[in-house]
């Protein structure tokens, strides 16, 4: 009894106001970054951009074997998110005759590339050079994009129609109405933050951490990703990178993460990200699983580890000019 009472006033006393406090400032670190963007993105939206954008991309749909009129679709995506692609895709997925490849192709490269004004900050913030970081998101799904359209097409995979089996409906949001979305997601980000600190306090607590890093140890190894940034890669990995690339900001701020470790985990967490979440709603428009997630899953370890292996040449000096920057 005196135990359980003890622990119960550590709880209280510590712990607990520890976790209040890092979720202050991990969130403060994250609203700081993503408030000013979202408020762009949202001027620019307004404004037409997206369309601008979209007809830019064009010709970089027939690169990856789909009709142009869907660079409107990826546009979206990478100005906003992913459900703001998919509202676009449907409509134009009704005039055109696409393939489950096709679908599967385009829900790959939403996947790797989507919000990124917001999440390209995030791994600015984290240390990683922002035309790096932007070139990771942008030109790593085109050429995964590339990738699954060319094995699909010469193993003759998915070549059926697709079905399209479900339709979001298109909502005109007013100005508050948005902001009240925006302002929903933001507690959303503080509630998930704050459960995710108690989690991982918990695992520490009952030493699964521990045995999570021994168990991933040959893969990270593999990828150039050294055990202090493994819960932040693993929770990036599975539920989305503004949680991960939050509690590595943080950790690389207080010094606990190599810079490098972090460049590795960001890379990782930039070409596959929200596994689940994500996945399901690329599939909701019809791409093949194959293609959402374990093709992505082994392209985006190939390219960590390659990258890894190339970069290992580079010296110190390289690494500050042109790959990372001090984390303020």
């Amino acid at each position: 009894m005196n135990l359980i009472l003890a622990t119960a006033q550590s709880l209280l006393r510590t712990t607990l106001p520890a976790i209040l406090r890092e979720t202050y400032q991990i969130c403060f670190t994250l609203f700081k970054l993503m408030i000013p963007v979202l408020i762009v993105v949202k001027i620019l939206e307004e404004l037409g951009a997206i369309p601008i954008i979209g007809r830019l991309l064009e010709p970089l749909m027939t690169f990856v074997g789909l009709p142009e009129a869907f660079g409107i679709v990826w546009a979206s995506t990478l100005l906003t998110n992913i459900y703001g692609g998919m509202l676009l895709f449907f409509p134009l997925a009704a005039e055109h005759q696409l393939t489950v490849a096709q679908v599967t192709v385009l829900g790959g490269m939403m996947l790797m590339a989507h919000g990124l004004p917001v999440e390209v900050r995030i791994a600015q913030k984290a240390g990683v050079r922002l035309p790096v970081a932007f070139c990771i998101r942008f030109f790593g799904a085109l050429l995964f994009g590339a990738f699954l359209h060319h094995t699909y097409q010469l193993l003759g995979w998915l070549q059926e129609p697709v079905q399209l089996l479900w339709q979001p409906e298109a909502q005109a949001l007013t100005l508050a109405a948005w902001a009240v979305q925006q302002i929903k997601g933001l507690l959303m980000i503080i509630a998930v933050v704050m459960s995710l600190l108690t989690l991982l306090r918990f695992l520490r607590w009952i030493h699964v951490e521990r045995l999570m890093i021994w168990l991933l140890q040959p893969i990270l190894r593999f990828l150039g990703i050294g055990s202090a940034a493994t819960s932040m890669t693993i929770i990036g990995v599975t539920l989305g990178l503004s949680f991960g690339g939050g509690l590595l900001i943080q950790e690389a701020k207080a010094g606990h993460v190599p810079q490098k470790d972090v460049f590795s985990a960001m890379l990782l967490l930039g070409l596959c990200h929200s596994i689940i979440e994500d996945t399901l709603l690329i599939m909701l428009m019809g791409a093949d699983l194959s293609g959402a997630l374990w093709l992505r899953l082994l392209f985006a370890l190939l390219m960590v580890a390659a990258a890894n292996r190339v970069l290992s040449f580079c010296d110190a000096t390289f690494w500050q000019r042109y790959l990372m920057k001090p984390v303020t």
